[in-house]
């Protein structure tokens, strides 16, 4: 049986779970927005050295509007010793430029709404890699049967016609799953700096060192990116604001909060991303698979969350 909750505990954690839906929401509103970017910087989906650098103008405009909010708070964000900058330099190349390079060369070879699902998966890592770092975040029952349910529900979005046709893109779905991954682990690398370093300064940091990394590589793969209307820079400047605002909070969330509590929330993410992948990009999310994939990850999140009676 459960004790009530104090008020001033239970106000808190209402804050910090619509702060977490925040977050997803604005990350579901991604898929469809990188998409449209795409076509709007008229990149042909297999100039993936052109949508690094598409990435890596993303983030590194976002680490400096970040790293400008925090000065603008008086926050220090050049006192850091050569360890903490090292641990930066580390998150920023995992956390943005190795996830976000196989995040955005798996969207471009599946769809918005296969892209929101399978990237859900992330949650479940997250649970999984806490329990076996954190002490007081092991794996449960509840925790159990939801990472079940949820993987349930992203293998039932590669079956097509029928249950015997199984369709994995490797450098589409899977890609979307690695990046999933890797997201996972560097967000609990980054919980550890943020005990140590401001997370507003962390985050701005590590952005702005990934998009540098991401627009060398790019570069130096034969990437352009030219811009072709006000549109373009309309999208782009509202993946820099999804950025920014997004991973800031998170982490603030992550640092005061256990993973397990907060990583349910993504379960925002794929009905987000599926309905306005659907919206915006005229994507059909009618099929029966999308409907009951959708449940059994937007279930087993809620599984994951549940506390034990």
């Amino acid at each position: 049986m459960e004790t009530a909750l104090p008020a001033s505990v239970f106000a808190r954690r209402n804050v910090a779970y619509a702060c977490a839906t925040l977050c997803c929401l604005l990350w579901g509103s991604s898929y469809p927005a990188i998409k449209n970017g795409y076509e709007l910087f008229h990149i042909v989906p297999d100039d993936i050295p052109s949508k690094v650098v598409f990435a890596g103008y993303r983030f590194l405009f976002a680490g400096v509007l970040l790293l400008l909010f925090a000065m603008a708070q008086r926050k220090p964000i050049g006192r850091l010793s050569a360890t903490q900058f090292g641990q930066l330099t580390v998150l920023g190349l995992t956390q943005t430029t190795l996830q976000y390079t196989f995040f955005y060369i798996g969207l471009a070879y599946t769809t918005g709404v296969n892209g929101s699902i399978m990237n859900a998966t992330g949650t479940f890592f997250s649970v999984l890699l806490a329990h076996f770092i954190y002490q007081n975040d092991k794996l449960s029952y509840n925790k159990s049967l939801g990472c079940i349910l949820g993987f349930a529900g992203v293998m039932l979005v590669n079956f097509h016609s029928g249950m015997r046709d199984f369709v994995f893109v490797w450098n589409g779905d899977g890609f979307i799953v690695l990046a999933a991954f890797i997201l996972s682990a560097a967000t609990l690398y980054g919980k550890r700096i943020s005990q140590t370093v401001d997370p507003t300064v962390m985050t701005g940091w590590q952005l702005a060192i990934g998009g540098v990394a991401l627009l060398i590589g790019g570069y130096l793969s034969g990437g352009t990116l030219a811009v072709h209307s006000v549109s373009a820079v309309a999208i782009l400047g509202y993946l820099t604001l999804l950025s920014s605002v997004a991973f800031a909070l998170w982490s603030m969330l992550l640092k005061v909060n256990r993973v397990s509590m907060i990583a349910p929330f993504n379960f925002v993410i794929p009905v987000a991303g599926s309905v306005l992948s659907a919206i915006f990009l005229g994507e059909n999310i009618l099929e029966i698979k999308y409907a009951v994939a959708l449940v059994l990850v937007c279930s087993g999140i809620w599984w994951v969350n549940k506390r034990a009676g």
